[in-house]
């Protein structure tokens, strides 16, 4: 089997591939910042992380409700006339926030409304450039997605704990905007690579794939997902600031999203063979194990060894969730698939980030690490159920 290190650099040697693929990873590191950002600076503006969780959750709502509405016009007008118009409206809203001209839910929901689907768009790009006899690079496409997505994690909630530690929680939501504006506008002028639009009747009568079973179960596993990255989010910042040593919250999130990262590039060598569904549903039996043990837990280098064990998990459940939708949804609503995905991801993290809010103040922050094994455990029953499902023909492309 060729190394992963030759099957990334194959991938990214195709044509046009890099040049939309590192836009959007500058982007989505940007957008891996922004909720936790918004955790600090709320905080640091009330004192009270009910306040903060209640914001980031108004923040994950609006990004879950128009998310797949932006989708839904990428798919009928292409990127390059949609992304810019939203690129604008989210500087101002954030512009909104750090002034405080408005209420911060107000902003925090104008935030989360105008949040490009970055990821999404990016993997449609894939999904395009590899039509056909390229498909079977999909899954490597999707893993190197994933890598994407856990060194966003791994730098961006980082980065923002250190600011915030420092005393200065506006910086990282600035950073954050920042970027995100900067990697949209450059994913938007790679206009080769842009997938070709559909007519109206094909997007209508591809819709209906939206309510196959083989997607919705995608779509559940992406909201709970959410839930344990909002709870997270909440329950770390919470445990480091409330043994007296906040900046302890970076190590943390190192710690979890540094094993992110080799959990992706392994599962990126090592993925032919075995059916995703068995790959989907060992993850997350895995991350359920992996989690509970936070619920006890109280020194700090169990807790930062533990959400290292969670962090191997979490890379493999995103990379199948993306193969597993693609091959259940006609090209013609794919955007609007990833996005749905994105957004059941965000709605899991609104949930999680008003719940463990007021967990955390209730009864500290063990109580929030119960939300994420909770979610965990969650995940594994969905992506058992989905065992059961024998009709393989869920799992092919329409």
């Amino acid at each position: 089997m060729p190394s992963a290190s030759a099957n990334y650099r194959t991938l990214l040697r195709t044509s046009g591939a890099a040049a939309f693929f590192l836009p959007a990873a500058v982007g989505r590191l940007g957008i891996a910042m922004t909720g936790v950002g918004i955790v600090w600076l709320v905080h640091a503006r009330t004192g009270s992380y009910a306040a903060a969780g209640l914001v980031t959750g108004g923040f994950a709502v609006a990004d879950a409700v128009a998310g797949p509405q932006i989708g839904r016009l990428v798919d009928r007008f292409g990127q390059a006339r949609v992304l810019p118009f939203a690129l604008g409206a989210h500087a101002g809203a954030v512009a909104l926030l750090l002034a405080g001209a408005v209420p911060d839910i107000v902003a925090g929901v104008l935030v989360g409304a105008t949040l490009p689907q970055l990821g999404a768009l990016s993997a449609a790009r894939w999904s395009a450039l590899l039509y056909g006899e390229r498909a079977v690079a999909l899954p490597t496409a999707f893993a190197l997605e994933a890598l994407a997505n856990g060194v966003s994690y791994l730098a961006g909630p980082a980065l923002v704990s250190v600011l915030g530690a420092a005393g200065r929680p506006s910086a990282g939501v600035l950073v954050a905007a920042v970027l995100v504006v900067g990697g949209g506008l450059a994913l938007t002028a790679q206009r080769r690579t842009t997938p070709p639009l559909t007519s109206h009747a094909e997007r209508r009568h591809a819709g209906r794939a939206l309510l196959r079973s083989a997607f919705l179960r995608q779509v559940a596993l992406g909201l709970t997902l959410g839930v344990f990255f909002g709870a997270m989010q909440v329950s770390v910042t919470a445990y480091a600031v409330g043994r007296g040593t906040p900046d302890a919250a970076a190590p943390l999130y190192f710690a979890a999203n540094c094993t992110n990262v080799v959990g992706g590039w392994a599962y990126g060598a090592w993925r032919h063979g075995g059916s995703p569904r068995r790959h989907q549903a060992a993850a997350a039996a895995g991350l359920a194990l992996a989690s509970l043990p936070l619920t006890i837990l109280d020194a700090p280098l169990a807790i930062g060894a533990t959400l290292a064990l969670t962090g191997l998990a979490v890379p493999v459940l995103l990379i199948l969730t993306s193969v597993l939708t693609e091959s259940s949804v006609p090209r013609a609503v794919l955007t609007q698939a990833f996005t749905w995905g994105n957004s059941a991801s965000a709605a899991g993290i609104a949930v999680a980030a008003a719940v463990a809010g007021r967990v955390v103040d209730a009864g500290g922050a063990h109580g929030g690490f119960g939300v994420v094994a909770g979610a965990a455990v969650a995940m594994t029953v969905l992506a058992l159920g989905g065992l059961r499902d024998s009709s393989a023909a869920e799992d092919e492309r329409p």
